[in-house]
């Protein structure tokens, strides 16, 4: 058994160690997919998973980690902790529910502390039909050049000019323009790409492999920086459809929130990952949960989001500055006290007994 705490790791080596051990102390089935480039501190990076249940269970529910790299840390300590959970492991296979741990989405962004891909890309925006055209965001060209400024810390000017377009705007508005998605600028923020990612394709490479004989299939994709600090908000994540919401609502309670009506504090998105499951399970019905943790201010996680977009852009810069940036975004993202990592286990382990709950009924 280990602690709650314990659960939780200070870099991507640490987690995807804890990871692995647990699920071979759990006796599950493993495998992984290397990532083609090294970790931070030199080390493999992949994307791993654990399955415990058979492989031909109609009822899967899947949980994963780390789709913006550096919200891994929450994600993984959420795996972590469920791996060692008796009571709940028993729970599922009780219920005759397959349980697949998705470890390290994106292994390079967890590894490196950011939240993109080694292509620059939020892949939670990068699952389009490439042959077709791709979503527009012109409010973003509007910001772009506000978001990434030639200077860091930026320019008392650059401040002003931001204010302005919030004064002028609203907080809302700025927050959509900038994490709507966006097609056209490879160095900017929430990029969506112009091909598949190789997480993208891992993705859908473990779906297809794991999930092609469910006909009930749930996913549980863990989030943070969004939302009053520790509170696990439910997100709809499903295409806009009347009856998967109802059925989520029904599963996950009436508070679940949705990018569709505006009740969620995210923005509308474009390219979500959630697409590859209607692409590569279309014998499923799938029921999808994003549970968004919050950490701090959302002003806060945005500027912490434009430094490290700004280091991308200046690799040059000294090193002291360099570790403040890092170190700031890992803030922005992961509470590391003893009391948000309880608030987070405790809720995650809610929404998966009523994920079981749900997938169960007949």
């Amino acid at each position: 058994m280990i602690g709650i705490a314990q659960a939780f790791s200070a870099s991507y080596r640490e987690a995807r160690a804890k990871f692995l051990e647990g699920a071979a102390r759990a006796g599950l089935a493993i495998a992984s997919l290397d990532h083609p480039l090294p970790g931070r501190d030199g080390e493999t990076m992949a994307l791993d998973t654990a399955r415990d249940g058979p492989v031909d269970a109609e009822r899967l529910l899947v949980v994963t980690s780390a789709c913006h790299g550096v919200e891994g840390h929450c994600g993984s300590g959420v795996q972590v902790s469920a791996l060692h959970d008796g009571a709940w492991r028993d729970k599922a296979r009780a219920a005759g529910v397959a349980v697949l741990y998705v470890h390290g989405l994106n292994p390079y962004g967890f590894s490196w502390t950011r939240r993109v891909t080694h292509e620059n890309v939020d892949l939670n925006r990068n699952f389009h039909d490439f042959a077709q055209p791709l979503p527009a965001n012109p409010a973003y060209a509007g910001v772009h050049g506000l978001m990434l400024p030639q200077q860091w810390p930026p320019t008392p000017a650059n401040r002003a000019a931001v204010a302005a377009y919030v004064a002028s705007h609203g907080a809302a508005a700025l927050q959509s323009a900038v994490s709507r998605g966006q097609q056209e600028f490879a160095d900017g923020m929430f990029f969506g790409g112009q091909a598949p990612t190789w997480s993208n394709q891992a993705w859908r490479t473990v779906l297809r492999r794991e999930a092609g004989r469910a006909r009930r299939l749930a996913w549980i994709d863990v989030h943070t920086g969004l939302g009053p600090s520790g509170v696990g908000e439910r997100i709809f994540a499903c295409r806009d459809d009347a009856a998967a919401l109802a059925r989520a609502r029904a599963w996950w309670g009436a508070g679940v929130t949705s990018i569709y009506d505006g009740s969620s504090t995210s923005a509308f998105l474009t390219g979500m990952a959630f697409n590859a499951i209607y692409e590569e399970c279309p014998q499923a019905e799938y029921t999808g949960l994003a549970l968004e943790y919050g950490t701090v201010p959302f002003d806060e996680v945005i500027e912490a989001l434009r430094g490290d977009h700004w280091l991308h852009l200046h690799p040059e810069a000294p090193a002291a500055l360099a570790a403040q940036i890092r170190a700031r975004l890992l803030s922005a993202f992961y509470t590391d006290t003893d009391a948000w990592k309880g608030q987070v286990v405790s809720q995650a382990r809610q929404a998966m007994f009523q994920a079981v709950d749900g997938l169960a009924r007949a």
